[in-house]
């Protein structure tokens, strides 16, 4: 009993100390709160610096301790963060930890407190939190100055993408605040009455110089002030691609790789990121002073296994990518060099070139590749030291471009770089015969052969054409060969052959040698088939021939047409099983006609043309409209006629014509369809579907009534374009009937003015012929006055003229005197060679002054007499004997030679016919009574002579059985005519 009371103390007594020991354990744990916190900020980065310290730690030794802080925003309670630091801490230590902020430091006060527990293992559990330290405040608010307006964060710098919290501080309440970013109007929450936040999501990049940000306070419309702050936003920093080494020399590595977007900012906000260049393997590290590449020097030591990593930086943020490699396996071989060719001819060459030497026993693995006349050509080979290739199959006359490059043959990185030169293989003569077509024109006795050929492409020319041989032979007689050379680039030359069968040949020539010949044949009547032409239609890719498969021996067709607009001969070939083709050329325009003709082949190279087919490519509407004429207008129709409208030079195929016709009725006629026009009008259309007929008779119509028509072709594209309509009235029946009989008369008058016209001359000298002027005689300018000096003209006013009058009668003639009125019978005048005027008045005082005159008008072929005077006579001479003393023999002797002379010269002497007129006034008396014994007239008294002349002056000489003219013997007061 006494050891259990023993026992029983002593667990009690054990009991109590270790409680007294818990006790003083957790009296000790309890000073270990954060003591002299400090707070202090950094504006540049937005942060809080705090500063602390923990006294009392028990045992002098290091613990890990756990601090919770809270940091709070405008006021205690308003706790915007909450976090644990952890860390190790010595006795007497000064701890430090930073806090960035969102929002400028500038724009709230903040204030910042902590609590710690431990966190170490030697402590047993359980662990407690200590007490919060006590709040400290943090205000920048009141280093701001004096200003109106601030605007935070300065000069902030963040990435793309980020989200950024500004703010403003104004320090007038009352003023209104807009803020702006890049001009545009932004809207924040408000942390007080003086400080506005605004929360920007992802801002954007838009320039190296930053993105502007400003806010404007104003009363009412008076600005108080501007404030801004430039936000840089930096492009992300990408991880570098495409990092790879190499070496061409195993003395160094050349790394290179894709940096990416250059983050460099302006005002040397930033610069361009940085690269770093680490080896793990050897510890090393290299910062590079390019962006994209990056030497590496290779040491002499065995290493050939590299690990590197490339770190890219900037000041936001930094990224890195690493590669692992054998060095062996990186080789990359420099450029080939001394590429030569050798032993060039037409057809081969070889090639040669080194490579830099690497290490012994180094194999090279080469690539070569040849390019010409639109051909590569690719072969490998692999050389040691220096390579050669032998290159065949070559074109001849061609310009090559061949090219080396080389890579390790071990382990296979990468080719070097190319490295070539070029050459040209030498000439050969052309390999292939010229494609030769001919176009024949007969004429009457000869044909005109035009030969068109092809120039050899540069595959078969091989080297350039200089000129090309034609020989012409005729098959038909023995005879020499002409032989024409004709210059290249020339591709077609004309001949003139007569009726006969000829052989043509032509080659083309180059500095080695001739090709092939062509052979063609011309017969003797090379065009002599008459071919139906048929019509076929074009497609987008040309036109499709087709013809019939022809018997005998035929060799191959050959299709020929003309390119427009250049209007040159083409012609393609077609082998002899084939008896279709398209014929698709880039030179097919829409609307224009083509002619194709088809020729087949004999074996004696004979063409024989088998068919003809026009087409177009495209058909196209009319490319303007007929000239119409209206014919035949009666009251109830007229015809529309367009004879000399060509069909063949439109753009399309003419299938008829659409004749449109309008009238007041709008009532259509038979035969006419309403239709309806572009401009929503209505009128009539008649259709014409023969192209051919170009007339159109349009009856049933209404007299004295309006009508308008419009005549349009149209192809399978459509109509012609649209034109003005004409108008023609329709005249009343009888109008019509009228003009049936006006125009006839017309006619007439017309005719017979038009031949009044033309015989107004003959008219004029039937009717009413000139009177002659004396004055005007051409015979005045012959006559030469010998004899007599007093020779004068007969003017009007001198004498008043006695005028003969000869009339024809059947019964005879004779002489009748007016004064008397007797006549003279025809028995009594058989040879009247002599007239006698006598004068009327009876008594004379004697001779006297006698004056004469020839009378030129009436007498233009008569000469000069050679006198002027009467010759004396008795007075009692008959009547029969009074007169001039001329015999009718010499007068009409000189009338006939005078004819003759026709106004010549007039010889001297020779005598002419005189007219002898009457002087003196009117004579008292009977005037009409002529006295039987006449008077002698005084010697040249009062008379003066006329020529009279007959009306034909070669008459011969009078017979009895003549006619005889009656001299009538005028009034001295009868007008003178």
């Amino acid at each position: 009993m006494a050891l259990f009371v023993v026992f029983q103390t002593t667990f009690f007594l054990t009991l109590l100390s270790l409680r007294t020991y818990q006790s003083e354990v957790l009296a000790e744990r309890l000073p270990l709160t954060p003591v002299s916190l400090k707070v202090s900020t950094n504006s540049i980065h937005q942060s809080l610096h705090l500063q602390w310290t923990v006294h009392n730690l028990p045992y002098h030794q290091e613990l890990k301790m756990v601090f919770q802080i809270q940091i709070s925003r405008i006021e205690t309670s308003n706790v915007v963060w909450v976090g644990n630091y952890s860390t190790t801490v010595k006795w007497n230590q000064v701890l430090h930890w930073s806090w960035e902020s969102e929002l400028p430091l500038e724009c709230a006060t903040h204030f910042v407190r902590m609590k710690s527990v431990m966190d170490d293992a030697s402590f047993p559990e359980p662990n407690f939190w200590s007490n919060w330290s006590s709040w400290e405040e943090v205000s920048v608010q009141d280093s701001l100055g004096r200003g109106i307006l601030f605007v935070f964060p300065k000069d902030k710098l963040v990435e793309e993408g980020s989200n950024v919290t500004i703010c403003y501080v104004s320090r007038n309440i009352q003023n209104n605040v807009s803020c702006y970013l890049e001009g545009k109007q932004i809207h924040g929450e408000q942390l007080d009455p003086h400080v506005t936040a605004f929360n920007l999501n992802s801002v954007p990049f838009i320039r190296n110089r930053g993105t502007n940000i400003y806010c404007e306070a104003s009363q009412g419309n008076v600005s108080k002030g501007i404030e801004g702050i430039v936000l840089f936003v930096s492009k992300v920093l990408e991880e570098p691609k495409d990092f790879s080494c190499e070496t061409q020399d195993f003395k160094t590595l050349h790394c290179t790789w894709d940096p990416g977007t250059d983050t460099a900012l302006g005002w040397s906000k930033q610069p361009s990121q940085s690269y770093t260049l680490f080896e793990s393997f050897s510890g090393e590290k290299k910062l590079c002073t390019h962006k994209n590449w990056c030497n590496w020097q290779i040491t002499q030591d065995s290493q050939e296994t590299y690990n590197f990593t490339l770190i890219a930086e900037n000041y936001l943020r930094k990224r890195s990518v690493n590669i692992l490699f054998n060095l062996t396996h990186r080789v990359y071989l420099m450029n080939p060099f001394s590429v030569n060719f050798e032993n060039v001819n037409a057809t081969n060459a070889i090639m040669t070139w080194k490579v830099h030497s690497m290490r012994n026993n180094f194999t090279y693995l080469c690539q070569i590749e040849l390019h010409g006349e639109g051909k590569m050509m690719q072969y490998d080979v692999s050389i040691k030291v220096n390579g050669e290739y032998f290159l065949s199959e070559l074109e001849p006359a061609t310009e090559y471009m061949a090219r080396v490059r080389c890579a390790d043959a071990s382990h296979f990185w990468k080719w070097s770089e190319w490295s070539g030169q070029n050459f040209t293989t030498l000439e050969a003569a052309p390999s292939e015969a010229p494609d030769v077509w001919r176009s024949v024109n007969s004429e009457p006795g000869n044909h005109t052969v035009t030969l068109f050929w092809k120039p050899l492409s540069k595959l078969h020319a091989n080297g350039k054409i200089l000129f090309y041989n034609v020989v012409v032979e005729n098959l038909d007689k023995l005879s020499r060969s002409e032989l024409r050379s004709i210059p290249a680039p020339a591709n077609s030359t004309k001949l003139i052959l007569d009726r006969c069968s000829y052989q043509i040949c032509l080659t083309a020539n180059n500095s080695v040698g001739a090709s092939p010949a062509s052979i063609i044949v011309i017969s003797v009547d090379p065009e002599n088939k008459e071919v139906e032409e048929e019509r076929i239609a074009g497609t987008d890719g040309g036109f499709s021939l087709s013809w019939k498969p022809q018997p005998g021996d035929i060799i191959g067709y050959v299709v020929d047409w003309c390119d427009h607009p250049q209007d040159v001969l083409q012609w393609k070939n077609v082998g002899p099983n084939t008896t279709s083709t398209v014929i698709s050329t880039d030179a097919f325009r829409p609307g224009v006609r083509y002619d194709f003709r088809i020729y087949g082949l004999s074996t004696k190279r004979i063409a024989c043309l088998l068919e003809k087919k026009t087409g177009y490519s495209q058909e196209l509407a009319p490319s303007d409209n007929p000239h119409v004429l209206v014919d035949m207008l009666t009251s109830h129709s007229f015809t529309l006629s367009w004879k000399d409208y060509s069909t063949e030079s439109q753009p399309g195929f003419i299938q008829g014509y659409h004749v449109y016709l309008k009238s007041k009725a709008k009532q259509c006629h038979p035969r006419f369809q309403k239709a309806v026009l572009s401009d929503g009008s209505e009128c009539c259309k008649y259709k014409i579907d023969n192209p051919e007929e170009k007339a159109l008779i349009v009856d049933n119509l209404k007299p004295e009534s309006s009508y308008e028509f419009f005549v349009t072709p149209f192809t399978s594209a459509g109509e012609g374009p649209n034109a003005t309509f004409m108008k023609v009235t329709t005249p009343d029946e009888h109008s019509s009937m009228l003009i049936h009989i006006l125009l006839p008369m017309v006619f007439c008058v017309l005719l017979i003015m038009i031949v009044c016209y033309l015989k107004s001359q003959w008219i004029k000298e039937t009717c009413y012929p000139d009177i002659p002027d004396p004055y005007k005689s051409s015979i005045l300018s012959l006559i030469k006055f010998k004899e007599n000096p007093h020779l004068t003209i007969m003017n009007v006013s001198d004498c008043i003229p006695d005028a003969i009058e000869v009339v024809s009668k059947p019964e005879g003639t004779k002489i009748q005197i007016l004064g008397t009125r007797k006549s003279l019978t025809e028995t009594e005048l058989t040879k009247p060679n002599y007239l006698y005027l006598l004068p009327t008045e009876k008594n004379h005082s004697g001779p006297g002054p006698c004056i004469c005159f020839e009378n030129f008008t009436y007498n233009q072929a008569a000469s000069d007499c050679g006198f002027c005077g009467h010759v004396p006579v008795s007075p009692k001479a008959p009547p029969s004997m009074l007169g001039l003393m001329t015999s009718p023999e010499n007068v009409l002797k000189a009338l006939e030679k005078n004819y003759m002379n026709s106004l010549g010269e007039v010889p001297a002497g020779e005598t002419s016919l005189n007219y002898v007129s009457q002087l003196a006034s009117p004579m008292s008396g009977d005037k009409d009574s002529l006295p039987t014994n006449p008077v002698e007239p005084p010697h040249c008294s009062e008379y003066k002579m006329q020529m009279a002349v007959p009306l034909r002056l070669a008459l011969p000489r009078p017979t009895e059985n003549s006619s005889l003219s009656s001299i009538t013997l005028l009034d001295p007061g009868e007008h003178y005519r």
